[in-house]
């Protein structure tokens, strides 16, 4: 079969939703469903609740990489402002060479984390090769020389630092520590509106147990799922009014 073909079948929603299924018979992925019917959109594969975006809406953007297509959109549709965290060098150096990125888009490069602090990353080991891009707390085998020092701040340290008493709209990518983040985040009483997260219990060491712990204390607070991504990994919650 040819490599074209291939990609396509891979693409297609119905190899999407067999091999989510095979994964969840498997125990890798959760069994889950939305809990709440809601208007929702997608962008870059992050789906979200348009409804009460506006001009004043605060967003905050955790894990840039080399993809802002969801943080752009949300300027252009709404005309909001998005504070977005990302520390990793590379993110810092493919931001600095891009053009015409617009004034609302307000980069920080501080980790967020559970502390104030300077905190320690390392490369993600994909196929062998040590990402660019993707940085985590767990030194995998190979990296421990590769560790970079970056400030590191919690949600309510950066909302303080950044003027903010709420956030409308918060996306959390950021490699394995969100469990520690959200946390944090909880026990402070900060409630994001909206909370969009991709979950990565296939970390070694992390496993899907401790994304349903963390699932079950949002319920708890009073975050309702709404959406689910092909992968199962992208989840999004809104606060109960």
């Amino acid at each position: 079969m040819s490599k074209p073909i291939l990609k396509r079948i891979e693409q297609s929603n119905g190899y999407k939703f067999t091999k989510l299924l095979v994964k969840r018979l498997v125990g890798e992925e959760l069994w889950l469903r939305p809990e709440i019917r809601v208007n929702r959109l997608n962008s870059g594969g992050w789906l979200f609740h348009p409804d009460n975006l506006n001009s004043e809406s605060v967003v905050y953007s955790f894990g840039v990489g080399e993809n802002i297509d969801f943080d752009l959109m949300l300027i252009k549709q709404y005309d909001l402002a998005v504070h977005a965290f990302d520390p990793t060098p590379s993110t810092v150096d493919w931001l600095s060479a891009q053009p015409d990125i617009p004034e609302k888009f307000d980069f920080h490069p501080w980790a967020v984390s559970d502390t104030d602090d300077i905190i320690t990353l390392y490369p993600r080991v994909r196929g062998n090769k040590k990402s660019k891009v993707m940085y985590t707390l767990i030194a995998e085998e190979g990296v421990a020389d590769s560790g970079v020092d970056v400030p590191a701040f919690m949600i309510g340290s950066m909302m303080s630092k950044l003027g903010h008493t709420h956030v409308d709209l918060m996306k959390i990518d950021i490699e394995g520590a969100e469990y520690d983040v959200l946390d944090n985040m909880l026990d402070n009483s900060i409630k994001p509106q909206q909370l969009l997260i991709e979950f990565h219990h296939r970390i070694a060491g992390i496993g899907p147990k401790k994304t349903a712990a963390v699932i079950r204390r949002l319920r708890e607070t009073g975050y309702q799922l709404f959406a689910i991504s092909e992968t199962g990994r992208e989840l999004s919650f809104l606060l109960e009014n």
